[in-house]
């Protein structure tokens, strides 16, 4: 049996380079119509309603500060939508032509000053794409692990990014989740911190 279909047209509402309105004709369990609009990075015909793709929009960096493995590099960002300042860690969008690994470098480069090594070992489960929050886009995620290191400087940063690098070690991390305002994707990888022993900090990739 077929999979009954759940919309007859898809039309975009707005013409912003960076993030666009849609408006889908949904249909119900029943068939009957309905609104539904959802935001995408992606270009019309690139929308993953069309495409049924994984490829990722964006990567989150999780990473280990190489001097003290029992440290993390985090960051502490205003974010415009709630107007107030973020604890998230290092992250950014992919480019055309780059792989998550590229960009995880470049992210880590621009918005923190200092260089980042990769580690590519453990499982490739946890590094595939996962969906940010799909009741309102379609925009997919994946996680780069590894080693920060340098120093850090902020003059890579854009005028727009207002962006505190932090050293976090155990005890920070256990207030930054009890008492800031943390991004759910953070909060879940430091979890993973929190929990990691220094002689092994990807042991939980395996």
């Amino acid at each position: 049996m077929g999979e009954k279909k759940k919309f007859t047209d898809i039309q975009k509402l707005t013409d912003n380079p960076f993030l666009n309105l849609y408006h889908i004709d949904a249909l119900t369990r029943s068939g009957e119509p309905f609104h539904y609009y959802f935001v995408s990075r992606n270009q019309e015909g690139s929308l993953k309603i069309k495409t049924k793709e994984l490829k990722p929009e964006g990567i989150v960096i999780y990473p280990i500060w190489r001097d003290n493995p029992e440290k993390i590099v985090m960051i502490r960002q205003y974010r415009y939508p709630i107007g107030d300042y973020l604890y998230e860690l290092p992250a950014g969008l992919v480019d055309d032509g780059e792989t998550p690994e590229e960009a995880a470098v470049r992210e880590m480069k621009e918005e923190t000053g200092l260089d980042f090594t990769v580690y590519h070992g453990g499982k490739s489960i946890y590094r595939r794409p996962f969906f940010l929050g799909p009741g309102f886009t379609d925009e997919t995620s994946g996680a780069v692990f590894g080693y920060a290191s340098g120093k850090i400087d902020r003059s890579y940063q854009e005028d727009s990014e207002e962006i505190e690098v932090i050293l976090a070690d155990r005890q920070e991390v256990e207030r930054i989740l009890e008492t800031e305002r943390v991004s759910l994707r953070c909060a879940y990888l430091l979890m993973q911190f929190l929990h990691m022993k220094k002689e092994s900090p990807f042991a939980f990739l395996d």
